[in-house]
Formats: C-alpha cells, sequence, structure tokens
C-alpha cells in the first residue's frame, strides 16, 4: 500500500487534492487498485493492469474506462490517470516518482511474466464457477 495525495479534477470544476491509496495484492498479481479518498470510511476504488499503469509512465495508454497518460502538460512532473464511467470522467494527477517507487515495489514482489505462479488456479475457477470450497 502506498499513501500518495492527488489531485483530482472533474467537469466544470476546479482541481483539488485528495488522499488515496494504491494497492497492491500478490493474489491479484496483474492488477493494481487505486483508492481515492482513502483512508475515508467511503474511498472509490479503481482497479485496472499494473502494466496499464507500467506503460503509462512512458506514452499515453489504455482504452475503456482507464487512461494513463505520462507528464501531462498540467502537472509536468505527474501521471494522470483518467477515469471514466457512465457517471461521468475524473482526471487524477499523481507524481511520477511517487508511481515509478509504487511499480518497483509490486515488481520486487511479483516481476513482470510470473504473475500466473501467484494464482490459486482452483480457487480462480471456483469464484468463476461459483462453486464454494
Amino acid at each position: 500500500m502506498c499513501m500518495v495525495t492527488v489531485h483530482v479534477s472533474v467537469p466544470d470544476a476546479l482541481s483539488a487534492p485528495l488522499p488515496a491509496e494504491l494497492h497492491y495484492d500478490m493474489t491479484d498479481p496483474y492488477a493494481v487498485r487505486l483508492s481515492l479518498g482513502a483512508p475515508a470510511a467511503r474511498s472509490v476504488d479503481w482497479v485496472f493492469a499494473r502494466s496499464l499503469l507500467t506503460e503509462g509512465l512512458r506514452r499515453p495508454t489504455g482504452t475503456g474506462d482507464v487512461l494513463v497518460i505520462p507528464r501531462h502538460r498540467c502537472h509536468l512532473d505527474s501521471v494522470r490517470i483518467v477515469l471514466r464511467s457512465t457517471a461521468g470522467a475524473a482526471l487524477v494527477d499523481i507524481a511520477a516518482a511517487t508511481v515509478a517507487a509504487f511499480l518497483r515495489r509490486t515488481v520486487s514482489l511479483v516481476p513482470p511474466g510470473t504473475e500466473s505462479l501467484h494464482i490459486d488456479m482452483d480457487r480462480a475457477l471456483a469464484e468463476l464457477t461459483d462453486r464454494r470450497e
């Protein structure tokens, strides 16, 4: 877990600082979670691919609900994460150095290419087929 302060912008509003957490769980090794508003009781969680965040440090990437853009012109030392839902969109700016340090820690836990070694396939299949152990 990595506590950070992000700057969040939504349409027709000013950017505002907001506490957030970046999470990595070895039992879900392909994903990272961004919790906005943490440690507040009602944080908003977004889960997306670790590779998306990694690639987004170098070049714009992503499609659909999550886009990652490096060194955005509004915040040259930050990474911009665009979060889209049916309710609208939010622009989340987070320090690039913080994201890079977080990703280095995830790589030390689960190097890229070894993620499948950390998945409990029996449990995953049971969840997919809704069977209880």
